[in-house]
């Protein structure tokens, strides 16, 4: 990296650059770090497995360290990537919150970040490069209206909650609330966090539907991982996903969308999981002096049993 970059992170870029962020280096091999939240469920393996080809494919070498759903080992691996000296780092946050100190580490070292999947707290091309990440809030729309066509505006709804704090999850329900708020027979009747973890759903959604049972309507999970959780619990409770409760989700699994196809789940609001090919294109526009948009976001579709052959294509 040169001494131009390092000298731009370590100030903090000026305010000018605000709007955008751009540096300027040209070497042949490049370090890069990546910094992943966890290594549970298909979307988290498929983004590590995209970003880990697309870095070894351009020959340049790849760190990696998994936070084992943890912030507080998030914050420590990213310490200690700090410590190995990369030309960039990519982070996948846990949650907005706790990653200041070591957005503040990685510039004060002078190495860019790049964010991806969700956002931390901190100033767009002051704090960080730029954010590579899907439109959450659409998400979350795409898949309420989805809901309430599939249920003429009448649904009594579950929600299962991703990590607390994850500006994903609490994207994609603004979103969802947006929408059903204007209908007043869609009704949530519980609302409890899985934590984006399939096990976790599972067990939550025994106890909500030992409460609520017959009168659950619909299921919506800010991930495919939890919603295949309830659809579990829905069947050891004698329930027919897709008939006795609709189910959807977000994110584009290949076992969600099979689910599709077999009628169980509903509707899936796609999440690409494939950042690798952005991030390197993000890295070789810096690397040639480029100027970064702050938001780079993912072009995402809905999937349904009507596109269910472009859907099984895309999923991952």
């Amino acid at each position: 990296m040169s001494k131009r970059i390092k000298a731009l992170c370590a100030i903090g870029i000026t305010a000018a650059l605000l709007a955008g962020f751009s540096v300027q280096a040209k070497e042949d091999t490049l370090t890069i770090a990546f910094s992943q939240t966890d290594s549970v469920g298909g979307f988290k393996n498929a983004e590590t497995q995209s970003i880990r080809e697309a870095i070894t494919a351009e020959g340049w070498e790849f760190l990696f360290a998994d936070a084992q759903a943890s912030t507080e080992k998030q914050v420590s691996d990213i310490e200690d990537l700090i410590s190995q000296k990369p030309d960039y780092l990519v982070i996948a946050p846990r949650e907005a919150e706790g990653l200041a100190t070591s957005l503040q580490a990685a510039k004060e070292a002078g190495i860019p970040v790049i964010l991806v999947d969700r956002l931390a707290n901190g100033e767009a091309g002051v704090d960080y490069v730029t954010c590579l990440q899907s439109d959450c809030v659409w998400e979350g729309e795409a898949a309420a209206e989805w809901l309430v066509e599939a249920t003429d505006g009448k649904a009594n709804i579950v929600i299962l909650e991703g990590t607390p704090g994850a500006t994903s999850g609490i994207d994609r329900r603004e979103g969802f609330y947006d929408v059903i708020e204007e209908y007043p027979d869609m009704q949530v009747i519980a609302s409890q966090t899985a934590n984006f973890m399939r096990a976790e759903a599972q067990t939550v959604f025994e106890n909500i539907l030992q409460a609520h049972g017959d009168e659950i309507t619909a299921v919506y999970a800010d991930n495919d991982d939890m919603t295949m959780g309830a659809i579990q619990a829905a069947k050891a409770a004698g329930y027919v996903p897709g008939e006795d409760i609709i189910f959807l989700g977000i994110d584009g699994t290949k076992e969600a969308v099979e689910a599709i196809q077999s009628g169980e789940i509903g509707c899936i609001v796609e999440c690409s999981a494939r950042f690798g090919p952005g991030v390197v294109d993000a890295i070789k526009r810096l690397e040639s002096g480029e100027t970064l948009p702050t938001e780079i976001q993912s072009d995402d579709i809905v999937f349904t049993i009507d596109n269910i052959e472009e859907a099984l294509e895309r999923s991952y």
